[in-house]
């Protein structure tokens, strides 16, 4: 783990089982970035999801490819032994992202509580990460969609605040629009904090993750 969240240790085997949710080691995780395909979306507010799974393949050692599950995806360990991890970006729309988790987690056998999808979240002030299991979308198209895909809400959620549009601006033309001046400065440590909830859920559970990073800052 490489951001705020690294006062976090990993805990031993024995921790992590009685953590809630925490995977063993033969278990998968598959973890989804969202946000819509091309280059000319990559640095929308809409893409910090794909852009923490960026940096995620990156922490694995991993590259994607192109899978028939209409995804890219990169595979790999946070540690040796530690449970496989499956990093996807949909190739599909934000608002059709359904279909391409579902069908990865169908493909590599992972059930919805172990599914992690990252996401930016308008009700959230930039730079503030919420981890969340069920509940609704919260207007979130792309996560709508998935609900809906895989057929239930049980699967884990990674909120990445990029805050309300100011003024009259568009919420729809505000998330497709890339990050401001001072947002761009602050964006790399929000992508780390982002990628070590990541870390902390798989390797400590739901439960101690929230506990670590709704902790407030000092």
């Amino acid at each position: 783990m490489a951001g705020i969240f690294r006062r976090a240790a990993a805990p031993s085997a024995s921790a992590a089982g009685a953590a809630g949710g925490a995977a063993d080691a033969a278990g998968a995780w598959l973890v989804v970035g969202l946000g819509n395909p091309g280059p000319q979306y990559a640095g929308n507010r809409h893409n910090v999801g794909a852009m923490v799974a960026e940096l995620l393949a990156e922490r694995i050692g991993a590259r994607f490819s192109r899978h028939r599950t209409t995804t890219m995806l990169a595979e790999g360990r946070l540690r040796p032994g530690g449970p496989k991890l499956i990093v996807a970006r949909p190739l599909s729309y934000m608002n059709t992202s359904g279909g391409p988790v579902s069908s990865a987690a169908a493909y590599f056998g992972v059930p919805p509580e172990r599914v992690i999808v990252i996401h930016d979240d308008l009700d959230l002030p930039f730079e503030t990460i919420k981890l969340k299991a069920d509940g609704g979308h919260g207007g979130q198209n792309g996560v709508r969609d998935v609900i809906k895909a895989l057929g239930t809400p049980e699967f884990v959620r990674v909120r990445v605040g990029i805050g309300r549009p100011p003024g009259r601006q568009d919420a729809a033309d505000y998330v497709l629009r890339d990050f401001g001046g001072t947002e761009k400065t602050r964006l790399p440590f929000v992508l780390d904090d982002a990628a070590d909830a990541v870390e902390l859920i798989i390797e400590q559970g739901l439960l101690a993750a929230q506990q670590t990073v709704h902790a407030p800052r000092a």
